[in-house]
């Protein structure tokens, strides 16, 4: 796979980063480097472009609404120094979003996410639910957007309109102002709403007892009776026995 890839950023230095990452990349191909939105326009205008990595704040025309603009949209990744845009970024289907300073290791997540959605883009999707490409996800809590890898999601307790997000790596769940409709359809497979108040990670059940699926000794999830059926039916593909 060849994706031909635009590096945009008004600042020299952070351009040419950019663009040297770009090229570390063995399916990546740099199409050009541009200073403004402006100039990404005009190459846009005569040459193919299959994804962009953007900075957010320019002079002229920012990021985020020279994004809005486009007619035909490649696939997106934003970059920029200040996090408050992480949300906004979603907004306009970006797949990623790069907090500088980012190093070379962030960079190969993101441009990991643009292949998956070009496969995805370019193959047929199976029919069903579909396949979350994310590996993380930004919540805003206490006024600031922190960044969960979403395998160490344990399990989501909803209270009214807030949700916890109960973690492998820290002892504290992580609150955040959010339904749990908008938690269950972004989710990837491997979670699955058990109960009215909770979204457990499939992959961290050690064992389903009676009504309740057991996380840990100290962890214990109740299975609601609109969720059973929905469970049992996972449980019967996995189930090894008479």
């Amino acid at each position: 796979m060849n994706i031909r890839v635009l590096a945009i950023d008004d600042e020299p230095l952070a351009l040419q980063q950019l663009a040297a990452y770009i090229r570390k990349i063995p399916y990546f191909e740099l199409v050009a480097e541009c200073q403004s939105a402006l100039e990404a326009r005009e190459v846009m205008d005569r040459e193919p472009v299959d994804a962009i990595f953007c900075d957010i704040n320019m002079p002229d025309l920012n990021g985020m609404e020279f994004v809005r603009q486009l007619a035909v949209r490649p696939v997106v990744v934003f970059t920029t120094a200040y996090s408050e845009y992480a949300i906004e970024g979603y907004k306009v289907d970006a797949v990623d979003y790069l907090l500088k300073p980012f190093g070379f290791n962030d960079f190969q997540r993101a441009a990991m996410k643009v292949k998956h959605q070009m496969v995805d883009v370019e193959a047929p999707r199976p029919a069903g639910r579909e396949t979350q490409e994310e590996d993380s996800i930004f919540i805003k809590t206490d006024y600031r957007m922190v960044r969960i890898s979403i395998s160490d999601i344990r399990y989501v307790e909803g209270m009214s309109e807030y949700l916890k997000l109960h973690l492998d790596s820290q002892p504290k769940p992580i609150v955040t102002l959010l339904s749990m409709k908008k938690m269950e359809e972004f989710l990837p497979q491997h979670f699955m709403r058990i109960h009215r108040s909770y979204i457990v990670n499939l992959d961290k059940i050690i064992e389903v007892n009676k009504n309740r699926v057991i996380l840990d000794a100290d962890t214990y999830l109740p299975i609601g009776d609109n969720y059973k059926e929905q469970f049992q039916q996972y449980l019967d593909t996995r189930f090894l026995g008479k």
